[in-house]
């Protein structure tokens, strides 16, 4: 006889489950989020698919980081706005050397300190070489030859002249050396401390365009990092929505599978008293203990795999592993659904999916990228200006203090030749816009056929349930036939295991096709991006 489909489902779910396991294993628990999801439904027995989703939403690490990376594309685009306005740079500098700048050389400072007695040595000699002494001291004889009552006037005279010029070379000489020597001083730069400091600012007047397209790229990184966190959040919700399914399904497999167990135990207790009687054989109660052990082990798996997948959702929502909530729909004996034939709106898609959101912002983000780079091989105008000062000043000679000056001035950049630099700089970005644009077009051709087979899962779905439902009935009638014929003794044991199997199948089925209806539609509001 063939294995019952629920050991084989059971079988062929336990690998998703130990997958699961060990992801549940290897993603760390936040405490705080342990926390906060321990606080919210603190004395709450049943979670609904909302609480786990608002749950999930807080908890995820992956949408805080997105949820950063929002924040900070909100500082990178206050950052490009900030270019429009002038820029304010200070700048200073101190230096201290071991010899100061010398204007003079030490000769030039010599001539310069001894400028008075050279410059009356000078005109001393001049006056020896010219010949005025001894013309004064012939003029003098003459006098005293002419009038000899006058000698003692004349020479007096000639010895106060001789006394005045001494004292007036004397006198002249010094007040040039002093001056020399002020000069000297004056051209004394004493550099050894030098300082300069400045305030500048920069005004952009005209950058090619730059600005203004950098603005734009950072508002659309904006608006893509929103797109990113959207599309996490929708991807968190669908896996909320697998996790919880699928420990609904598990939790109404295991009343299943109870139920087949029980119902197989009652039958071996039936061929036992029968085997006493005498109208069974031990054949028939090996039979039935055979399938009574498959039953157990296939509930003792569905146990383990219902552990796991608890675990999960309490991994997902934030609780910790040991926290296992209870979830309001594994109450329910059976999921009340409405089936609807769905044709599959792609425009919808189009107008919702994040991912579609991102390709356009990405292509908008290129063009302005191009136009960046076509900035670079434009004029470029800026108006400048600040305030600079030195020490030792330099605006009224060498002065030991700190004096500056304002300047305002125009910065114009004119690139001339690039040698096609910025020709294939040009290329380069309108194909990378190129790029984008078809890309927008295959991922929306891949949204489109991913919306149609979403709503043919939906409608797949739909025509298993119905299936269900009718085979369900069969198998009921069957099933109460058998235990009639059985206990009249019409039928062998293996007539009635068959139809005990064809029962569990066929209920298996049902719960199947509803989890899959679930989950057929989380997927196709993901589809749709409407999925929240």
């Amino acid at each position: 006889m063939k294995r019952i489909p629920i050991l084989i489902a059971a079988l062929t779910t336990l690998p998703s489950l130990q997958a699961l396991a060990q992801e549940t294993a290897t993603v760390p628990l936040a405490s705080d989020s342990v926390t906060t999801a321990t606080r919210l439904f603190a004395g709450q027995e049943y979670l609904t698919l909302d609480d786990c989703r608002t749950l999930a939403l807080q908890h995820n690490k992956t949408l805080q980081m997105a949820a950063l990376e929002l924040q900070k594309t909100g500082y990178e685009r206050q950052v490009a706005r900030s270019n429009y306005l002038p820029k304010f740079d200070f700048a200073g500098t101190y230096q201290f050397t071991s010899r100061s700048i010398d204007l003079l050389s030490d000769a030039q400072k010599l001539k310069l300190e001894n400028l008075g007695t050279t410059t009356v040595s000078q005109m001393q000699a001049g006056v020896a070489q010219s010949g005025l002494s001894e013309s004064m001291q012939q003029l003098a004889t003459q006098i005293i030859m002419a009038n000899p009552q006058m000698q003692p006037l004349v020479m007096q005279t000639m010895q106060m002249a001789d006394q005045y010029t001494q004292v007036f070379a004397t006198q002249m000489g010094q007040s040039l050396n002093a001056a020399g020597h002020e000069i000297v001083d004056a051209f004394n730069t004493d550099s050894r401390n030098m300082g300069i400091m400045s305030v500048m600012f920069t005004q952009p007047l005209y950058m090619g365009g730059k600005i203004r397209a950098y603005d734009r790229i950072t508002h659309y990184s904006e608006e893509l990092a929103g797109q990113k966190l959207r599309q996490e959040e929708q991807q968190i919700i669908l896996d909320v929505d697998k996790a919880y399914w699928q420990v609904v399904s598990l939790v109404n497999k295991r009343k299943l599978a109870v139920a087949y167990r029980d119902m197989l135990k009652h039958l071996d207790d039936d061929v036992l008293s029968m085997i006493s009687e005498g109208v069974a054989t031990k054949a028939n109660e090996l039979s039935v203990s055979v399938k009574l052990n498959e039953a157990e082990m296939t509930l003792m798996r569905i146990d383990d795999g219902l552990v796991l997948s608890r675990m999960l959702l309490a991994q997902t929502c934030g609780f910790e592993l040991d926290e296992t909530p209870m979830l309001a729909d594994e109450k329910l004996d059976d999921i009340s659904l409405q089936l609807t034939a769905l044709d599959g709106d792609s425009e919808a898609a189009f107008s919702n999916r994040p991912e579609l959101q991102q390709l356009n912002l990405a292509t908008q983000m290129l063009e302005q990228k191009a136009l960046i780079q076509r900035s670079d091989f434009l004029p470029t105008v800026a108006l400048t200006g600040g305030y600079m000062a030195t020490y030792p000043s330099l605006f009224n000679g060498f002065q030991k203090n700190l004096r500056g000056m304002w300047n305002v001035g125009l910065t114009v950049k004119v690139p001339l030749w690039r040698w096609g630099e910025g020709i294939n700089k040009m290329k380069m970005a309108h194909t990378d816009v190129t790029l984008a644009a078809m890309r927008y077009d295959e991922v929306k051709e891949k949204i489109q056929l991913q919306v149609k087979q979403a709503a043919n899962a939906i409608n797949e779905a739909n025509r298993k349930l119905a299936l269900a439902g009718k085979n369900i009935e069969k198998a009921e009638e069957n099933l109460r036939v058998a235990k009639i014929g059985f206990a009249e003794g019409m039928i062998p044991t293996s007539d009635l295991l068959a139809a005990q199997t064809a029962w569990v199948s066929a209920h298996s089925d049902k719960i199947d096709a509803q989890i899959d209806i679930m989950l057929a539609r989380a997927a196709y509001s993901k589809a749709l991006g409407t999925i929240k």
